[in-house]
């Protein structure tokens, strides 16, 4: 069924995407703040602007949400 949802402004895109990192990847200063994590959680922008790292997925879904944004996962 393709039904137009009137509720949202079509050109307000709210979506972001949540991706796993592994650790040894980051930042020599970041993973100095990461005690004995192998993969954090990263929630980046429709166009690909990373906004958060976070400990775990659910934290990162949580945290979205409470932005009132709308997290998927991506791989």
């Amino acid at each position: 069924m393709d039904v137009k949802f009137e509720g949202l402004d079509a050109g307000d895109n709210r979506i972001v995407y949540v991706r796993p990192i592994a650790v040894e990847t980051l930042p020599q200063a970041v993973q100095a703040q990461i005690n004995g994590m192998k993969t954090v959680y990263a929630v980046h922008g429709e166009d690909g602007e990373q906004l958060a790292l976070v400990a775990d997925r659910d934290l990162a879904f949580s945290l979205a949400r409470q932005h009132d944004m709308a997290p998927v996962n991506a791989h």
